[in-house]
């Protein structure tokens, strides 16, 4: 089987820190895994065949679909997924996970449509794919998410497992508590929605938080925006979302890394930075003529981002 380079994480949900840490605590649920000591990998398997299958039917496979999956486990959405695709990637981390998915498969013509990788998702090499699904690994929540959307050629869709928490902040809407530069930056480049709500006692062992799945589609063609400036952008003005964005852009270090990447741009364009450019007195002017001086980023939408964003390009101002 193919191997991608691994480091070691922890998959799908992280217990909280508020939690006790009692050794007991797994015995008397009786959540232990009796099959693998999934405790030691974080890892949390998807055990109810219903909502396996609800998963596998939101993402409406085509029988010429090539699928991705990361963190198959033992293979419950797995086999399900290969009733209705034309072929299956999975990524998984353990071994003794894949190795379990390879007895499920063999001597079955299912063998013939499944390839598995072991290694770390973040770093493989992707294959074409036409759908992804995942009950997701906690840890990888955020790069696997950008890891999707930056993937050439797009996919058509993909049906994710989250923490609740992190699901609910895929989805959030300006003006919303949960309205963050994440919720941003995936919805610059995706249509999201939240599709099912999924308990802990669905899993084995039961993780500490409730799961959701969203639905990722990615916008085509996507928006000729680079991914970096746009993330830098917020970076600022998140950093307090309710604070106004100027007092953001007056933050330590802000203005003089924004001086420095103005007169890298000007090396790039052969022009001449003077030396007595007041930066501080252009941010101000970009902020007073887009009415941002006193916006919060936490109202701020996508549209009202990208115009702030194009107006610093204007004056050669960049946060990449």
């Amino acid at each position: 089987m193919p191997r991608a380079t691994t480091d070691r994480f922890s998959r799908a949900h992280q217990p909280s820190a508020k939690q006790s840490s009692s050794k007991n605590t797994d015995d008397s649920n009786g959540v232990r895994n009796p099959i693998f000591n999934t405790e030691r990998f974080g890892q949390h398997i998807l055990k109810n065949p219903l909502v396996a299958q609800g998963i596998v039917d939101k993402a409406n496979l085509r029988p010429t679909d090539k699928v991705l999956e990361v963190g198959p486990g033992t293979g419950n959405l797995t086999m399900r997924i290969l009733e209705k695709a034309k072929h299956v990637t999975a990524v998984e981390m353990d071994p003794r996970m894949a190795a379990e998915l390879t007895k499920r498969v063999q001597g079955k013509p299912e063998q013939r449509k499944l390839e598995i990788m072991i290694g770390d998702f973040v770093k493989a090499e992707l294959p074409y794919f036409d759908v992804c699904i995942s009950n997701t690994p906690y840890q990888i929540s955020s790069p696997l998410v950008f890891r999707l959307l930056s993937h050439r050629p797009l996919f058509r869709v993909a049906i994710l497992m989250f923490q609740r928490e992190f699901a609910l902040r895929l989805v959030a809407r300006p003006g919303s508590a949960l309205w963050s530069r994440l919720s941003a930056n995936v919805q610059l480049y995706s249509k999201v929605d939240h599709i099912m709500k999924v308990g802990k006692n669905n899993f084995r062992p039961a993780p500490q938080v409730e799961s959701s799945v969203v639905r990722i589609v990615p916008l085509d063609p996507p928006p000729p925006v680079r991914f970096e400036e746009f993330d830098g952008l917020n970076r600022i003005i998140f950093g307090r979302r309710n604070k106004m964005i100027h007092a953001n852009f007056m933050a330590k270090g802000v203005v003089e890394m924004l001086e420095k990447n103005w007169r890298t741009w000007c090396a790039e364009q052969n022009t001449i930075a003077t030396d007595d450019i007041d930066m501080k007195t252009r941010i101000d002017k970009v902020l007073e003529e887009t009415g941002n001086t006193e916006n919060r980023a936490a109202k701020m939408d996508v549209d009202d981002l990208l115009k702030l964003l194009a107006a610093f390009h204007d004056i050669g101002v960049h946060f990449a």
